[in-house]
């Protein structure tokens, strides 16, 4: 609008001028249609901006307009919102106001109720105290007396009760456990099977033909003298046709021999400074198979971070013998059980079959202590960093230390089962007969005794004494005296069972 005046203004003083001007010069007429052409079109311009002007304004009432009506519709919504929560709430107080005045006249009723009630128990008790005067006048008892009476009757029965329910448990809990501990016991055995190994003290070295003992021997003996010095092993060279006795007891050595033998014999040059060489040379050989023995075993059985040495010592089993039972049999095969015993225990079946593996290691020390086996195998474990319920389980396996875990009795039992089944270990038929005389006669040392019999190869001890010398009770120390005995003085295979039979015998004759 202001440029559209101004520039209206702006024509009109240009046009006087011009129309001076004009007229001066003689040109009004000119300059007078131009200035009403110039109006005219700014009249159109002004017009045309109104109009336009005048578009938009009535554009943004429309818009305003539109904008109040949807803010005045959510209001309306807002309000009719509240007016039905106005509703509602009024509807709940007044629920609410209902409900506490049925609640304030049940609350009345209750203790109008009530109040009978408690007339009604002082009634209930004058009536108990005088039937119980009645009571005692009539039974002539007091009723702290009867009260008394029955207790003690109620109490024995209980006892009685007691007694033969916690009988039937303790029958069952034992029937149950021995057929438990078999089941668990004969899956273990069954699991793992292992062939017997049987070893002897000596080594039979077959040659081709006699004129080799000649050299083996040497000059004046000289050669066989230098090889028994740089082995250990005493060299029988007898009539036996085609064969060299090899005698020892530490089986590395007699190995150590038989090889050293065995690539002498083959080259052919035997002589003093000859067979220190070879005797070196296998003695490290032998070495080296020991250190292969023992990390080829722990793999077999899945046994990670074992120390070094605790690796040596295991591949020395392969060259030591029980009872004819070779030692690295008896180890893996004691760790077998140890899982399989454990996994059905819920245990760890690793650290059990690692404790199973280490249990003998005290049997192959690098020098001979005079300690049992198991406290040395302890102390070994100990000393290589193994855990402290591994060490147990090797130091307990023969009851020389007190068991603090659970992987003890496992290894314990699972020792016994390897050593004591049959055709695991070998005895000479001599020993073994006197071994089981000498349990036959150490039982019937005992006062009371009248018969013993020594009964599966003897693992088990049966003692029958007299029912007129021996009372129940001391039967049962007289089983566990015989087994202390003999642990303390008899040398056996796995372990050994003392049965006591006392038998009342009643006999009558009919005439």
């Amino acid at each position: 609008m202001i440029a559209i005046i101004v520039t209206a203004i702006v024509c009109f003083i240009v046009g006087g001028t011009l129309s001076f001007v004009l007229f001066k010069y003689g040109l009004k007429a000119k300059y007078d249609n131009i200035l009403k052409e110039a109006e005219t079109e700014a009249e159109v311009i002004k017009k045309n901006k109104l109009l336009e002007v005048k578009e938009k304004f009535l554009n943004k009432k429309a818009d305003l307009e539109k904008e109040v009506a949807v803010r005045n519709q959510k209001i309306q919504q807002v309000e009719n919102k509240l007016k039905q929560r106005e509703m509602v709430l009024g509807q709940r107080q007044d629920e609410l106001q209902r409900k506490k005045a049925e609640a304030d006249a049940v609350r009345n009723n209750l203790e109008v109720q009530l109040g009978i009630v408690e007339k009604k128990k002082e009634e209930l008790a004058k009536l108990q105290h005088q039937e119980i005067e009645k009571l005692e006048v009539i039974s002539g008892l007091s009723a702290d007396d009867a009260k008394e009476r029955l207790v003690e009757s109620l109490k024995e029965e209980a006892k009685t009760s007691a007694q033969s329910y916690i009988n039937d448990i303790m029958d069952d809990a034992k029937l149950t456990a021995s057929k438990e501990a078999k089941r668990i016991v004969i899956q273990s055995i069954q699991r793992v099977a292992t062939e017997t190994a049987i070893e002897n003290s000596v080594t039979v070295f077959h040659i081709e033909s006699d004129e080799i003992k000649g050299r083996i021997i040497g000059r004046e003996g000289r050669n066989i003298r230098a090889l028994e010095a740089a082995t250990g092993v005493e060299i029988v060279v007898d009539d036996t046709p085609e064969a060299i006795v090899l005698s020892a007891f530490d089986p590395v050595r007699r190995e150590i021999a038989r090889l050293a033998l065995h690539q002498l014999v083959t080259d052919g040059r035997i002589h003093p400074a000859r067979i220190e060489e070879v005797v070196s040379k296998v003695r490290k050989q032998v070495e080296e198979e020991i250190i292969e023995t023992g990390k080829r075993t722990t793999i077999d059985l899945g046994i990670h971070g074992l120390h070094p040495e605790l690796i040596r010592i295991i591949g020395k089993m392969k060259y030591r013998s029980s009872y004819g039972q070779n030692l690295l049999q008896h180890a893996r095969e004691t760790a077998n059980l140890c899982a399989v015993m454990a996994s059905e225990l819920g245990l760890n079946p690793k650290k059990a079959k690692r404790a199973g593996l280490l249990h003998d290691i005290g049997k192959v020390p690098d020098e001979e202590p005079e300690l049992p086996h198991a406290l040395l195998g302890m102390k070994l474990a100990e000393k290589y960093k193994e855990k402290a319920d591994i060490c147990n389980a090797i130091g307990a396996h023969h009851d020389e230390v007190e068991m603090t875990s659970l992987l003890a009795p496992i290894v314990q039992v699972c020792d016994a089962i390897s050593g004591a089944r049959p055709g695991a270990r070998r005895e000479i038929v001599e020993a073994y007969i006197k071994r089981l005389n000498d349990l036959e006669q150490l039982a019937m040392a005992y006062p009371g005794v009248t018969k013993t019999y020594a009964i599966q190869a003897g693992r088990e001890l049966r003692v029958i004494v007299g029912a007129d010398k021996i009372d129940d009770k001391q039967t049962e120390t007289l089983s566990t005296e015989i087994a202390q005995k003999i642990q303390d003085e008899m040398t056996y295979p796995g372990q050994v069972k003392i049965t006591v039979i006392r038998e009342t015998r009643s006999v009558s004759f009919a005439k």
